[in-house]
């Protein structure tokens, strides 16, 4: 099947493209300084460090906070009912309609884990209490955070004003 020049052929190019790569690797070991992290291990840095001037470097962005409630104040039902849409594939609106996840009717004021027939994670169980708007904030923007080991894989919605909005438009629904 190979001959003696076949096999001597794809061993070449097997070992020239071996040579190829550790020699790019030498290279960029060369062009890349390594240095120690916090445990002393050394690792390659990242690029090149950019110096800049001291007064560029000491300038810091103001970021005015904006409590929760005055954005909740100012929700949009409207807007939230489209904000609803990345929820739609799991939840339902109808009273006692669960899908993946349990029925949305009426969830601001209802006792979290409440509904009945849905199985809810022990996560979620042992929270207790009722999803009023700040829960719903805090659960909204990060359920893995809020909740950890709770079913939800949703990321969560990183904008206030969705979250705000969204919990207006659920507040419309079954209250």
């Amino acid at each position: 099947m190979f001959d003696t020049m076949t096999t001597t052929k794809l061993g070449g190019g097997f070992l020239g493209a071996l040579l190829i790569f550790l020699l790019g690797n030498w290279a960029a070991d060369a062009l890349y300084a390594t240095a120690p992290d916090a445990h002393g291990d050394e690792h390659h840095a990242a690029g090149y460090a950019i110096a800049v001037g001291e007064e560029e470097a000491h300038v810091e962005e103001e970021v005015e906070e904006v409590s929760f409630a005055d954005v909740m104040a100012a929700a949009d039902a409207d807007k939230g009912a489209k904000v609803f849409s990345k929820c739609k594939a799991c939840h339902k609106l109808e009273d006692g309609v669960n899908s993946t996840g349990p029925s949305l009717f009426g969830i601001v004021g209802r006792d979290v884990a409440a509904v009945g027939d849905f199985g809810y994670s022990d996560a979620l169980t042992a929270l207790g209490g009722a999803w009023g708007p700040d829960e719903l904030n805090g659960y909204l923007e990060n359920p893995k955070t809020y909740a950890p080991g709770n079913k939800m894989s949703f990321a969560g919605l990183k904008k206030i004003t969705d979250r705000a909005n969204l919990i207006a438009y659920l507040q419309t629904i079954g209250g």
